[in-house]
């Protein structure tokens, strides 16, 4: 899986969450090299504080594949999820996490909390970290210099 052009199409998703007046927090879902669904942050659009970005893409996705259980579904995040995003990734049985940056405030796959590591029997999510982060950095600073 080319993980550099998914964590494109998250940056994309990123930047259009900060033309909305979001944080750039953003994840697209991949089943089979095709990307299913993609969301950024909705919380200040909708007034509703579980509108991350993680969980729009997982609700898009469940949505467009008719189904809860998303075996075989990657999420590519620019931020590492929090904790209730982290609970809904597992939940939903996706294979695999991919995001840019370290979460430094809430993290929950590793950062601050390593949910991940900690899941019951069952529960499986490969982690990986890193891609694409110096492009995923700047925005971030770009956003926050400017707020």
């Amino acid at each position: 899986m080319n993980y550099e052009l998914y964590m494109g199409e998250a940056l994309a998703e990123g930047r259009a969450a900060v033309a909305r007046g979001e944080r750039p927090h953003a994840a697209v879902a991949v089943l089979d090299e095709a990307m299913v669904a993609r969301g950024h942050d909705r919380v200040v659009e909708t007034n509703d504080p579980t509108a991350h970005a993680v969980i729009v893409a997982l609700r898009e996705a469940s949505r467009r594949l008719d189904t809860s259980r998303l075996q075989g579904v990657t999420i590519f995040s620019t931020i590492e999820p929090c904790a209730m995003c982290v609970g809904a990734l597992l939940n939903s049985d996706v294979d695999a996490l991919v995001y840019a940056v370290p979460n430094r405030e809430d993290g929950a796959a590793g950062t601050i909390l390593q949910l991940v590591e900690q899941a019951g029997p069952g529960r499986r999510l490969k982690v990986v970290s890193g891609i694409r982060r110096d492009e995923v950095e700047e925005l971030y600073a770009s956003t926050t210099a400017a707020g």
